[in-house]
């Protein structure tokens, strides 16, 4: 094994263990790799059916990101030269993303992820399925997919639709950042914990006089963490989505995307954060907002596993499409910051071209993510 992710086993009270695990990539602030998925994937798997570990710690080596997103300059590397050709390692990427992602939403035991600093993409997709999600003073949490014509994924079609109203359509199509009061608001974290507390926090778990359930060890973890959130109450940020939710509620009001993001875009307001939202979703891609909006219009009432499945078919298809391909181009590779999108605004996108990147090319009986 490498050492982009590290494995530590932490001994604690009547030979039971806090299993440990840090992205380790710090000069790439932690993005998710194809390499770090799938050294994870077989150690959570061993984990589990271990009785002396007892809960799981996930965090980021350094100070700056739990993890930026995923590896998006090695899917820009594998992408096809020529648009509309296979992209198998851009499939086999997300396939083996949403599979991990699946298993934190679904462990046995308790998880506990450390969202300290930037929490973005497919860090977020790490993030929202543990059971107890801690975010910092400095938790930067964003899906900003939009601007490398991309859109939410790693379940974000399952945790977007349980934010309160329509927040979650909001977020995905400005790619807004939140803070961890924010995170809390709209359940993407469980406690506020200043950073500092960390090293404490593992002591304190170390401490614990763990049960023999999860449910019963979720009871304990949870009293611990609250204790260093007393701590913490004063450090907490100020929420951006709550002071705006009323103006969120109505602009997201209408029964199509063009009027939803007319609303957006037009809305009369000082205030830096939702500027920079309206700045966001004007420079990113016409085809991403319309993925988003139907995204999360399609999955209201699909399971967790549906919602990963639907993701795949998706995913694969911006492989092939182009629109990622350029976004990224102009962001990441080239950094001239000028993409030119396929469209010019959300009204010219095809209904065809928008069944297409729904429309599954996997057998049902055989789909790839079916065992979930």
């Amino acid at each position: 094994m490498s050492d982009i992710v590290l494995f530590d086993e932490l001994e604690c009270r009547n030979d039971k263990k806090l299993a440990l695990i840090t992205l380790n990539s710090e000069k790439s602030l932690n993005a998710l790799s194809h390499a770090m998925v799938n050294e994870i994937k077989p150690k959570l798997k061993a984990w589990q059916e271990r009785d002396d570990i007892v809960a799981v710690f996930l965090q980021g080596a350094g100070d700056k990101a739990f993890c930026a997103g995923g590896d998006i300059v090695y899917l820009y590397n594998n992408l096809p030269d020529v648009n509309g050709d296979p992209a198998p390692k851009i499939e086999q990427f997300f396939l083996d993303e949403y599979e991990l992602d699946h298993m934190i939403h679904t462990y046995n035991k308790p998880f506990i992820v450390w969202g300290n600093g930037i929490v973005m993409g497919g860090g977020l997709g790490l993030m929202a399925g543990a059971s107890h999600r801690v975010a910092t003073e400095n938790t930067r949490i964003a899906m900003p997919e939009i601007s490398i014509g991309l859109y939410p994924d790693v379940g974000g079609s399952y945790f977007l639709n349980k934010m309160p109203n329509n927040t979650g359509l909001f977020l995905g199509l400005t790619g807004a950042a939140i803070n961890a009061t924010d995170a809390k608001y709209v359940s993407l974290a469980d406690h506020f914990i200043a950073h500092t507390h960390k090293q404490d926090v593992l002591n304190a778990l170390a401490e614990v006089n763990w049960g023999g359930t999860k449910a019963l060890n979720e009871d304990k973890l949870s009293d611990v963490l609250l204790a260093f959130e007393q701590q913490s109450k004063t450090m907490a940020p100020v929420s951006n989505i709550k002071g705006h939710q009323l103006l969120i509620d109505e602009l997201t009001a209408a029964d199509n995307i063009s009027q939803i993001v007319a609303n957006i875009k037009n809305a009369d307001i000082e205030d830096k954060w939702f500027n920079r939202a309206q700045k966001s979703l004007a420079h990113g891609s016409a085809l991403s907002v319309q993925l988003t909006y139907n995204q999360i219009q399609k999955s209201k009432n699909m399971s967790l596993a549906e919602c990963f499945r639907m993701e795949l078919t998706i995913s694969k298809k911006c492989g092939e499409f182009g629109e990622f391909k350029e976004g990224v181009r102009a962001l990441l590779i080239e950094k001239d910051n000028n993409p030119q999108w396929k469209y010019p605004d959300v009204a010219s996108v095809e209904q065809d071209v928008i069944d297409w990147f729904f429309t599954s090319d996997y057998i049902e009986s055989a789909h790839p993510l079916g065992h979930l």
